[in-house]
């Protein structure tokens, strides 16, 4: 099976995984082949061989193809399209109109507000910054446009799903004197 796989924002990847044996898989990323052995060693850790080197990694699921990855102490925030889903996710995007609500996909704490209620942000811009996990990972806006709201403040806790932002866009903002 294939899939496009990418950070949010990033370099997207053409990954193709088989499963060979019971555990045993060959993956192939970017015409580059690996074989691994792959344990579950709970619910969401596994434990996985490559080359003889071993490593433990913290899958996360956060909805239909992202998925919170933590592996060697770096978090990665990844989405998987197979080419159906692609082709959904692509229309999907099209799509979407209006205000934006951002909400934690974790438990964490709000460490800094980059850029408060009133500022204009970009696509993929960080918005603010949640440690989770001991790591701080930037919030990015999901389309340009002009953060509407910040629901948190700095040092505050959060539970997954709280509300963090609200990002509008630029044409919701027209002749409403909000800054752009």
């Amino acid at each position: 099976m294939k899939f496009e796989v990418s950070e949010k924002g990033g370099e997207t990847r053409t990954v193709g995984l088989e499963e060979r044996s019971e555990n045993q898989f060959e993956v192939t990323i970017d015409g580059a082949t690996v074989h691994v052995d792959v344990a579950r060693s709970g619910k969401t850790i596994y434990s996985i061989i490559e080359d003889g080197k071993q490593f433990e990694v913290l899958i996360d699921e956060q909805g239909a193809r992202g998925f919170d990855v933590l592996v060697s102490g770096q978090l990665l925030h990844l989405q998987a399209f197979d080419e159906r889903s692609k082709l959904l996710a692509a229309t999907t995007k099209a799509v979407i109109a209006g205000p934006q609500r951002v909400e934690a996909e974790m438990p964490g704490k709000v460490v800094k507000i980059v850029s408060p209620a009133g500022t204009a942000v970009q696509d993929g811009e960080g918005v603010l910054i949640l440690e989770a996990m001991k790591m701080e990972n930037e919030i990015k806006s999901p389309i340009d446009g002009v953060v509407k709201e910040v629901s948190v403040g700095e040092g505050q806790t959060v539970e997954s799903g709280a509300l963090l932002f609200i990002v509008e866009p630029p044409a919701a903002n027209a002749g409403d004197g909000t800054a752009s």
